[in-house]
């Protein structure tokens, strides 16, 4: 297929992103309008911490990004000239959209793999200097096994994204009351099973969300050795900025 054909191909459906084309036009999303937003406030987000873990340049080393859905955010990282970018989805029409992408983008070194991260083993997928997991953890029934995957499979930095729900803490009685516990966080469980024909839903259907403490707590209980907390502008995207979604950097070393 001609570039023409490709980007005709891309052109003639809406997507879930804006991609930014090769001629200068963009692809017309589905979102409703705003929504959008989250894409570039994590973009913007995401670019920052890599700047500041691994440099600009970014030509000698590797990325898989965790749940890639249609790509973008693979063809962001491919921007910045990864020397290869590996987009890993359970969904067949994901994979399908993120290597049309890619190809009409000219995108050299991004290739795609099947894997439903709750069953998946680190070596199914392999080692990267840099994993993204952005909107992926909220839609998991077993959220701390994939936490443990993304570290098995990061070399240098983790780059995450989730939508949190509110923390509790306390102490709780643990087999009597004279022996307890603190609650160093708190999951709420989310009801998808109705839902898991949709391409933005989760694949199980049952759904585990971290408050913001817990999963820093995890971060750093899977063995990421150093977590920061991604800040967004105050005019980023509203979710972000109203601490209903958070992103953190989680560095191996």
């Amino acid at each position: 297929m001609s570039s023409k054909e490709l980007l005709e191909r891309v052109r003639s459906r809406t997507w879930f992103y804006e991609f930014e084309l090769p001629d200068g036009t963009r692809t017309k999303s589905y979102l409703p309008a705003g929504v959008e937003k989250i894409h570039a406030t994590r973009a913007q987000l995401m670019n920052q911490a890599l700047d500041a873990a691994v440099g600009t340049d970014c030509s000698a080393l590797t990325a898989v990004d965790l749940a890639c859905h249609q790509g973008w955010f693979s063809m962001q990282l491919a921007k910045r000239r990864f020397k290869e970018i590996v987009g890993v989805d359970g969904r067949d029409e994901h994979l399908a959209d993120a290597q049309l992408v890619s190809q009409a983008l000219g995108v050299r070194g991004f290739r795609t793999l099947k894997a439903d991260l709750e069953d998946a083993k680190a070596a199914d997928i392999g080692l990267y200097d840099v994993t993204l997991m952005l909107g992926l953890l909220y839609h998991l029934e077993n959220p701390v096994r994939v936490l443990r995957l993304a570290r098995s499979v990061t070399r240098k930095t983790l780059i995450i994204e989730t939508q949190v729900v509110p923390h509790m803490s306390g102490v709780v009685d643990w087999g009597a009351h004279t022996f307890q516990r603190h609650m160093v966080g708190a999951f709420g469980i989310i009801d998808e099973t109705e839902e898991t024909h949709a391409n933005e839903a989760g694949i199980h259907g049952i759904c585990l969300a971290p408050s913001i403490e817990a999963l820093a707590w995890l971060l750093k209980r899977v063995g990421f050795e150093r977590v920061e907390r991604l800040i967004p502008p105050a005019d980023g995207y509203e979710q972000l900025v109203g601490q209903k979604r958070v992103m953190f950097a989680a560095h191996v070393a």
